[in-house]
């Protein structure tokens, strides 16, 4: 049976990421990595997301802060999307990744804005 922390870490992880991406990820999970999913889930959406004490509008401008400079492509991509989701502005992304290029270097500015754009364009968003 899954834990409170779970079902909640399920029930938020939906929220912000969207179904669609929940159902393909827990779909696509074998025997070796389902316990990572489940892991992550519980921690990761339950116990962090799920905290009181700021908002998921700034957990979304921390997560883009933090993964610009991890350089971790893919999962900017995915929290760009969350982070226009949980009502972040493109103007507070922008200032956002501009705090980004000066505290952690250019390259992390350029590679996050580049990201940015194309996820923009995807979505059929105009800045």
């Amino acid at each position: 049976m899954p834990s409170e922390q779970f079902v909640n870490g399920l029930r938020i992880r939906r929220e912000v990421l969207g179904d669609r991406y929940v159902d393909r990820a827990l779909e696509s999970a074998t025997d070796f990595d389902m316990p990572f999913q489940e892991f992550m889930t519980e921690t990761c959406w339950g116990m962090t997301w799920g905290r009181e004490g700021i908002s998921r509008k700034q957990r979304s401008l921390n997560n883009l802060c933090i993964l610009a400079v991890l350089n971790r492509s893919t999962e900017f991509a995915t929290h760009f999307r969350a982070a226009i989701g949980n009502g972040c502005t493109l103007e507070e992304i922008r200032e956002t990744l501009i705090q980004v290029a000066i505290y952690a270097g250019v390259p992390a500015g350029v590679e996050a804005f580049r990201i940015a754009r194309k996820v923009l364009a995807e979505e059929g968003i105009k800045p």
